[in-house]
């Protein structure tokens, strides 16, 4: 077993919060071996006064950490599973998803006289301006609540919480995950239903990438696989890759397993159009459960949503989610891919 590793990671406080829990977590279950982090500068790291959609999607964070593991300047990586694109470059692949923390998107406003500004997302004033990068969390929003200004909100968590506190937006809108973890919960005014904003593929979990060929560190990482997350967050990158999705065009999932067949979901059309709360966080699991999956399609102004959902055996999370993926094709997402790439989408009928 390797004594000394070296553990690539971006330099963000999230990214080091992250990358130091996985260090200590290895040192601690492998005793005498000794975790170094290494800092890349991402391309998405230097980019920030532009949209992601403008400048060639999430790969931008995890491209240069892929490249040092190729060039084996370092061991292993970690990323937020939501970062990272569903194809990896020859020779690297991913060892194990992290237990996912809360999936949920975090609605959060200033604090004046030591009380939010704005209790909720309901009590938006008309017009009134919300920082976000994620065209998915907009489109949601906008389908909502067309009279809101939404406002591009790029950097890192500090930064964002700063621009929103100098008065830059009425509230922003952040990955609840990340804010927890940094210690900041007390920042949250709201945690948002996925009725109102469906989380992001991988939303919450972590994921180590690792070189196929490199069977002690695969070995080594092995543990950090949280069946169940993993399992859910498969399905819904296998939506992603089916869609051909990327950050130009809105799209969102979330996969829970589920006690067992009978444990439903109860997700009716009026379920998700909004009527009835979703549950992201299923009850206590027996056995290997059964997959719930839900995934949404959203043009980029909010005017149109296809959503629906599908459940099966865990051990077909992949062909679930391209399932559900062709469903939402024929519901009308086909049209949305068009418009958006204005060139040939996704076949239908097939994985292609």
């Amino acid at each position: 077993m390797y004594k000394k590793l070296k553990l690539g990671t971006r330099s963000s406080q999230l990214a080091l919060w992250q990358a130091g829990w996985v260090k200590s977590e290895i040192e601690k279950r492998y005793s005498g071996t000794e975790v170094e982090l290494v800092k890349i500068k991402t391309t998405g790291d230097k980019i920030l006064d532009v949209p992601l959609a403008k400048v060639g999607g999430k790969g931008l964070f995890v491209k240069e950490i892929e490249e040092a593991l190729l060039d084996k300047r370092i061991d292993l990586a970690v990323h937020s599973m939501k970062d990272v694109p569903t194809d990896f470059p020859k020779g690297l692949h991913l060892a194990a998803i992290t237990e996912r923390e809360d999936p949920r998107d975090a609605f959060i406003s200033q604090i004046q006289n030591s009380k939010f500004k704005i209790q909720n997302f309901k009590d938006l004033p008309k017009g009134a301006s919300i920082g976000t990068s994620s065209l998915r969390r907009s489109s949601q929003i906008l389908n909502i609540r067309p009279d809101l200004k939404i406002t591009q909100l790029r950097g890192n968590l500090n930064t964002r919480l700063k621009k929103l506190d100098d008065g830059q937006y009425d509230a922003i809108i952040l990955a609840a995950a990340g804010v927890k973890r940094l210690g900041w919960s007390d920042r949250i005014t709201e945690y948002l239903p996925p009725e109102i904003s469906l989380p992001a593929i991988g939303q919450g979990a972590l994921g180590i990438e690792t070189r196929i060929d490199d069977k002690d560190i695969n070995s080594l990482a092995a543990f950090f696989d949280h069946p169940h997350t993993s399992i859910a967050v498969r399905a819904e990158r296998a939506l992603l890759k089916r869609l051909e999705g990327g950050c130009q065009v809105p799209i969102a999932a979330h996969g829970t397993v589920v006690a067992d067949s009978s444990a439903s979901l109860n997700l009716s059309p009026q379920t998700l159009s909004g009527d009835t709360p979703i549950n992201l966080f299923p009850s206590v699991l027996i056995g290997d459960g059964q997959l719930h999956l839900i995934g949404l399609v959203a043009s980029t102004d909010g005017k149109k949503i296809i959503k629906d959902f599908i459940s099966g055996p865990t051990d077909k999370a992949e062909s679930i989610g391209i399932e559900l993926a062709e469903k939402l094709l024929k519901m009308g997402a086909w049209d949305i891919l068009k418009e958006v790439y204005k060139t040939t989408p996704p076949m239908q009928g097939g994985a292609g």
